[in-house]
């Protein structure tokens, strides 16, 4: 019997924010998944990287500072990086769930490199905010290194591009993974993403929308669920106002119209919904779902949750 495949998209709140959350963090969330397998679910996995790619941006190029001798560490580094010590302790964390409950399944993290237009729009708008506050000196600095820099309240902040993916590398091997039954862990943060110079690929100084990325992974497996767990179990419209309304089961159609009137923050939920319909729009018989991780089991059953389909 065919199982169903489902590409699980972990928020910042299923990893946590410095390592000894990690940690933990990661053990709530291998029960979610382990819950899922139980479900007879055949399940790959993307996830956040926010703080903690953040964090090793900011430690390396402090560290080279410091040091001369090292050099600074791109963006590309750093994600690569933030994939494998995140991949390290939810690959860890499963293994270990499993085996509590009797299951046998091997898990694995795949350093994932995703494509990016270097035309895309964003290189000339980055929007993502990066690294620890600079002093005036450090901003001109990084400008003159022809980085972005935006200045706030409390001081200056790097910005970089995030452009939309367009082919995962690793893909063929992903899907290898998955069809010897493994639990695969892939495109982290987003992937890494990389431009395309004849036969190299080199990183572009950016990140990657994860949730734009876990649909593109949906949908180039050919997966029955994208599964979007983030810190509520249903998504509202008019959110935190008087009128809010949470949303239950609806259309790609209705998905869409929400949309095109500006429910959604664009830094927030908008991608999300934007990574459901391209999903959506791309195959049929599929399902997309926002909800919280506590809810990922009932979620995956269409039991609750906002249900797109």
């Amino acid at each position: 019997m065919k199982k169903t495949i489902v590409v699980v998209a972990l928020g910042h709140r299923a990893l946590g924010t410095t390592l000894p959350e990690q940690k933990q963090a990661t053990k709530e969330t291998a029960k979610a998944i382990a819950d899922l397998v139980e479900c007879g679910a055949q399940v790959v996995i993307s996830h956040s990287n926010a703080p903690q790619v953040g964090m090793i941006h900011t430690a390396m190029n402090e560290f080279g500072k410091v040091h001369p001798d090292y050099t600074f560490a791109p963006m590309s580094v750093c994600s690569a990086m933030s994939q494998g010590y995140i991949g390290y302790d939810i690959q860890n964390s499963i293994r270990a769930e499993l085996l509590k409950r009797g299951i046998y399944k091997p898990v694995c993290t795949v350093l994932t490199q995703v494509k990016v237009d270097p035309y895309d729009d964003a290189f000339h708008e980055p929007t993502k905010i990066i690294g620890r506050y600079l002093t005036e000196e450090e901003a001109e600095a990084e400008e003159a290194k022809g980085n972005y820099v935006i200045k706030e309240k409390e001081g200056y902040r790097r910005i970089v591009a995030a452009p939309k993916p367009q082919e995962i590398i690793e893909l063929d091997s992903i899907k290898a993974l998955l069809d010897k039954g493994q639990i695969v862990i892939a495109c982290g943060g987003g992937g890494i993403p990389v431009l395309e110079q004849g036969v190299e690929l080199h990183g572009a100084s950016a990140v990657i929308e994860k949730d734009l990325s876990s649909g593109k992974l949906a949908e180039l497996l050919e997966a029955d669920q994208l599964l979007i767990l983030t810190s509520v179990e249903k998504v509202a419209l008019n959110y935190q106002s008087d009128s809010e309304e949470l949303i239950g089961s609806i259309s790609l159609e209705q998905a869409k119209k929400y949309m095109e009137e500006g429910h959604f923050e664009p830094s927030t939920m908008l991608p999300k919904f934007e990574a459901a319909v391209s999903f959506l729009e791309k195959g049929q018989g599929r399902r997309a779902v926002i909800t919280s991780i506590t809810k990922a089991k009932d979620g995956f059953l269409g039991k609750t949750g906002t249900v797109i389909q």
